[in-house]
């Protein structure tokens, strides 16, 4: 094999004893090549240890293949998992995956992009409430597709796929009702994230409706020690819950082991407590927490459909909207479940 770094098509060519533009079909999908001419071109690329440049390919159509992926709290279990669907189905669609990891300030996603555009990356997805909508429009600006998931942008352009965060909230205030619930509680951090807010009022409107009144808490990050923190409010108060439906599973987590341990609470029997996201924990048997599950791979599988598409040339009305179902996952948490 040859030691030199870069190997160009034309010294396969020379190699295989074909022509420069048969070697450019061999490694094109789909072309026109005679199994003698592939078979004695990739031999010849073995031989020299030739690999295809698709970025330079890719840049003579004014396409990089590169697609940024711009999240916060990438060590959240839910996140991780919804990195891990997008990153393997924009891999298999031939695509590469840039990852900006946020620090929850808007300069430092600002720097990034900028370094990312000047990549050439062809789109953007924003996997969170974070960062600023300012963000979204240095992407739109600079050409790029966009997808937004569960954010509540209203500028035209991007494709915006977003779960039936209200409607869920509502079903649970419906299972804590039939459980004999009628002291609720709602547990939230204070990102103010769209969809943690829309949990919140989802559960706060349908409590309402069945003629009860909803204790809203919220306390620092959406984590695990949040969750701790705000059963502590919760559940030294004069009138204790009897439910409480947390806006994230590592909230619940935490919620329920200091529930546990440091109240003496029996979950369900005393104490029924949500979730959302479905994430792994959530099924062990410590918590066996009744949650919704976040449709992860049917979420990635939108975007990069759309994100697989030939690129638009009409007006971004046509962009559409996705709202996808969170299914309810029902474990023993929640009494009579």
């Amino acid at each position: 094999m040859s030691s030199k770094i870069f190997i160009s098509a034309r010294e396969v060519a020379d190699r295989a004893g074909v022509s420069r533009s048969a070697v450019s079909r061999t490694f094109t999908p789909g072309a026109s090549v005679s199994d003698e001419t592939r078979r004695r071109v990739l031999e010849a690329a073995e031989e020299l240890g030739y690999h295809v440049n698709h970025l330079a390919r890719g840049l003579m159509r004014n396409e990089s293949g590169i697609v940024c992926l711009i999240v916060s709290d990438v060590a959240t279990p839910y996140r991780s998992a919804l990195l891990r669907e997008l990153t393997l189905q924009l891999q298999n669609s031939g695509k590469v995956a840039m990852l900006i990891n946020t620090d929850r300030s808007d300069g430092s996603v600002d720097r990034a992009l900028r370094q990312a555009i000047r990549y050439r990356a062809d789109a953007s997805v924003i996997l969170s409430g974070l960062p600023d909508k300012s963000i979204t429009q240095l992407c739109l600006r600079n050409g790029q597709r966009l997808v937004l998931i569960n954010r509540d942008d209203d500028q035209p352009g991007p494709l915006r796929i977003n779960l039936d965060d209200y409607e869920s909230a509502g079903r649970i205030a419906t299972a804590f009702l039939r459980a004999g619930c009628r002291r609720l509680a709602f547990a939230n951090s204070e990102a103010g994230t769209p969809s943690l807010m829309g949990r919140e009022r989802g559960f706060v409107a349908a409590a309402a409706s069945m003629g009860m009144d909803v204790v809203v808490e919220r306390h620092g990050q959406t984590g695990y020690e949040a969750g701790k923190v705000l059963a502590q409010r919760m559940l030294t108060r004069s009138e204790r819950p009897d439910a409480v439906f947390c806006a994230t599973d590592l909230l619940a987590c935490g919620f329920m082991d200091a529930a546990r341990h440091q109240f003496g609470i029996s979950i369900p029997n005393q104490l029924c407590v949500a979730g959302f996201d479905d994430i792994e924990q959530a099924s062990w048997s410590s918590y066996e927490l009744t949650t919704f599950a976040q449709p992860v791979a049917s979420i990635a599988a939108k975007a990069v459909e759309w994100l697989s598409m030939t690129q638009l040339e009409d007006s971004a009305a046509e962009v559409p909207s996705i709202r996808l179902r969170a299914e309810l996952v029902w474990r023993n948490s929640i009494r009579g479940g």
